[in-house]
């Protein structure tokens, strides 16, 4: 018996056809290419949210699509470190929305976009709702980050050896990931230990969110504004070891959100007029 294919590239348009019609989720890697530090390539995002994406589907593929990733995003703040690709706000937003929009047309009913850079968070928000607005209601499509994985939060709070801050942009968590995937690219002599200067209302995590003792609240300045080396973190606590287990936790948490975005029922509209 032949396999489930679940690579959507791969797949002759007939077989998305019935994909559609199995009510399988579409799932949509989403990153971008910037700077991560002295000691990471520029392509740690998208490595990180499309192996991620693809491990979880190859275990559950009879149940979602894997869509070919989106690797470029929002980073105008980061544009002063070389190697960054920042796309236009509006043009990202819509590109996004056309994508998923295409596989609405195509019969998915829901769709799931797996974020990896963190200024894609509000634009892939938006990129998610407009899509459910343009079909008026009839499918669900919404998005999420990585890290904010239900497991990965939750190892988080043990696995972790830095303190608040650490796990934040080319820190301890993305390194470990990174060197859990392509070691032969990370150079460790070269991590190093940069923490935000802001205040902690703005202060950021990727493990722990928002800082105990600030509120909640945005503020994202130029990236060499507040970082000379680009990391925002403790890349110095990063670990093979680690990372191989947060790539677990993160393949875990996507098959459980897959899971959950699946069962979910499309609620139908209460026009009031």
């Amino acid at each position: 018996m032949a396999s489930v294919k679940y690579d959507y590239a791969e797949m002759i348009w007939y077989e998305i056809k019935e994909a559609a019609e199995q009510d399988r989720v579409a799932l949509l890697p989403v990153a971008t290419y910037e700077d991560h530090g002295p000691h990471l390539p520029v392509d740690v995002d998208v490595v990180l949210t499309t192996e991620i994406c693809r491990r979880a589907a190859a275990r559950i593929p009879d149940e979602v699509v894997l869509v070919p990733p989106v690797g470029h995003g929002y980073s105008p703040h980061h544009m002063d470190f070389h190697g960054t690709i920042t796309i236009r706000w509006d043009t990202f937003i819509n590109y996004v929305k056309d994508v998923c929009c295409s596989l609405a047309y195509h019969g998915f009913k829901r769709i799931l976009i797996i974020n990896g850079h963190g200024s894609n968070t509000s634009p892939l928000d938006m990129a998610a709702r407009l899509s459910i607005i343009e079909y008026e209601g009839k499918i669900l499509c919404a998005s999420a980050n990585h890290w904010g994985l239900r497991p990965v939060k939750e190892l988080g709070k043990t696995l972790r050896d830095s303190d608040y801050g650490g796990t934040s942009h080319a820190g301890e968590f993305e390194t470990s990931l990174y060197l859990a995937l392509r070691p032969d690219l990370v150079d460790m002599d070269r991590a190093v230990d940069e923490r935000s200067p802001l205040s902690n209302s703005f202060k950021t995590d990727l493990l722990a969110g928002g800082h105990p003792e600030g509120s909640d609240a945005r503020l994202v300045p130029y990236w060499s504004s507040v970082t000379a080396s680009g990391v925002m973190g403790d890349a110095t606590r990063a670990t093979r070891e680690k990372g191989e287990q947060f790539l677990e936790a993160g393949i875990t948490g996507l098959i459980e959100l897959i899971r959950e975005l699946r069962g979910t029922p499309i609620p139908v509209r209460r026009d009031q007029h």
